[in-house]
């Protein structure tokens, strides 16, 4: 039997998965969550198997619950299933080791899959997803070996750049002259291969490179 809680802050839904899960003799909804409250009070006082978790909850979200999980080595598996199909969400559930990634939308029968793939051992992201994760991740990769050609000085000059500073306080703040920011600010933009201090400032946005 495998043991399944389902963490939702829709009743309805909550109640129309459980009766769908239960068509299947071999899983079990052994307990339901609305709120961080129940899922801890669920956990504590339930073997469970499988958590069925998602994203928007009224208190802590999905992610930070996957991040409580994580943190607090509870060994259920998750599978996040979620109406939210954007890649940030994805990704950030994928970076905190989530089992699982299902739309909402998904049929009852790869829910199914999904589920015993899981308890399984196996990692189960939607295939739809799939080729929207691996372009991320190979783009990412790609980002990080671009900062790895900064010298310190370009990290800390691409920094300020992203917290909006003009070439003329960047030059007070750190003690050099304009020119040596503008050469500074030439070498950035050619190793991380943009044209000009937007796309510079997007891309340590992107990558959480901010001021030092």
């Amino acid at each position: 039997m495998i043991n399944i809680m389902i963490m939702d802050d829709h009743v309805l839904f909550r109640e129309g998965l459980k009766a769908l899960i239960e068509k299947d003799k071999n899983l079990k909804v052994v307990c339901e969550a609305a709120s961080e409250t129940e899922f801890i009070y669920g956990v504590r006082n339930h073997d469970i198997d499988i958590i069925l978790l998602d994203i928007n909850m009224p208190d802590k979200d999905g992610i930070q619950i996957l991040e409580f999980i994580r943190k607090k080595k509870i060994k259920s598996k998750v599978i996040i299933v979620t109406t939210h199909n954007e890649i940030e969400f994805l990704v950030k559930a994928v970076d905190l080791r989530t089992n699982g990634y299902l739309l909402k939308s998904v049929h009852y029968e790869e829910l199914y899959r999904a589920i015993y793939e899981v308890n399984a051992g196996k990692d189960y992201i939607q295939p739809e997803l799939l080729p929207y994760l691996n372009n991320y991740l190979i783009n990412r990769d790609n980002d990080k070996d671009k900062i790895k050609l900064l010298t310190s000085r370009e990290l800390e000059l691409l920094g300020m750049v992203s917290s909006g500073m003009k070439n003329m306080d960047i030059a007070r703040a750190i003690n050099i002259s304009e020119r040596t920011v503008k050469n500074h600010l030439s070498h950035i933009f050619e190793k991380l291969e943009v044209n000009d201090r937007t796309q510079a400032a997007v891309f340590a946005i992107k990558n959480n490179i901010t001021r030092i």
